[in-house]
């Protein structure tokens, strides 16, 4: 296969796993930050999720808010995903390595759904500052916890929060980190 038609490939099913991916973490995160599950932005997360994840909680319990059954999904999607990409590219990995790169890009995930979520909220709070809608609120549920040991650091001066750009930039930095122990380079 020609390598154009292959990078074409791995681009859409990498994009179609990890918009996946980040509605399964979406749904781990959720109940840890205490979001409201009446939003109904959070009943259509949990109705994208629910037909992979139910079967699997029936299986492996949670232990209190930590939702094993999501990230056991969550992990075994980013595994397989990672294996069919080696097929499809003609490489191979051990079981080990292949597990590795998949927790590691979850984390990176992870690290950038609340990258995501900061900067979507700094940018609704330009447009529509005070107003609510479901988005708004899952959004500021995900971003609260992060930016307020920021606040305490850089309160708002003259109106303006910096704390989201000092969060971004220290997410950016655990992200570069986290991808340092990644052994594939998918």
């Amino acid at each position: 296969m020609p390598p154009n038609i292959t990078s074409a490939i791995v681009f859409v099913i990498n994009a179609i796993t990890s918009l996946y991916l980040l509605v399964l973490l979406l749904r781990f995160w959720l109940p840890w930050l205490q979001a409201d599950f009446r939003n109904p932005l959070a009943q259509g997360i949990l109705r994208l999720t629910s037909p992979v994840v139910i079967p699997v909680r029936r299986i492996v319990p949670s232990f209190g808010r930590l939702d094993t059954a999501t990230i056991l999904v969550a992990f075994v999607i980013q595994y397989l995903t990672i294996l069919l990409l080696l097929l499809i590219m003609g490489q191979a990995a051990s079981f080990v390595t292949i597990a590795v790169t998949a927790i590691v890009k979850l984390l990176v995930l992870t690290i950038n759904l609340f990258v995501y979520a900061i900067i979507i909220r700094v940018v609704l709070s330009w447009i529509s500052p005070g107003g609510y809608n479901p988005a708004a609120a899952i959004i500021t549920t995900l971003t609260e916890p992060i930016l307020r040991p920021f606040r305490r650091i850089l309160p708002p001066m003259g109106g303006f929060d910096l704390s989201p750009i000092l969060a971004i930039i220290l997410l950016l930095a655990a992200t570069i980190v986290v991808n340092g122990f990644k052994p594939l380079g998918l």
